[in-house]
């Protein structure tokens, strides 16, 4: 049986929805400085949410394609290990750095952190549609 991935999709394009935004220079341009914020704190938010379902369609995925339980109780650098054996992702030391990014949302109020959790959004988006079309592709 397939694994339902609406909201996956969904996740994934609300991501690449809400970047599309805050890359758009004449629309931010027209902003103060408090929507801009909120923008970014969007794109984060998105992120946040979008790397959630990322991690745990793997998950289900492996457990599903490979064998129940494969992935109970493995560290996040073995799911995402486990998941390059399986071409569903290519790089598992950029996914780690995603989970640091996504550990970090809890610290946005600090500009700094946001901003740096923004520009790991902005990279995660490719990923996680790669991701999302390697898990449809294999999805039986």
């Amino acid at each position: 049986m397939p694994l339902e991935l609406d909201s996956f999709r969904s996740a994934v394009s609300a991501l690449h929805a809400a970047l599309a935004k805050s890359e758009d220079d004449r629309f931010m341009a027209t902003l103060d400085d408090v929507a801009r914020g909120l923008i970014q704190a969007g794109v984060i938010q998105h992120f946040e949410f979008t790397y959630e379902l990322c991690w745990k369609f793997t998950r289900r995925w492996l457990e599903h394609n490979l064998s129940p339980g494969v992935a109970d109780g493995v560290s996040r650098r073995e799911l995402f290990r486990l998941a390059a054996e399986s071409r569903l992702i290519t790089d598992v030391e950029q996914w780690l750095r995603y989970h640091e990014a996504r550990n970090l949302t809890s610290h946005t109020y600090d500009p700094p952190v946001a901003e740096r959790v923004y520009q790991t959004a902005r990279s995660f988006a490719a990923d996680a549609q790669k991701l999302l079309e390697a898990i449809e592709a294999r999805n039986d």
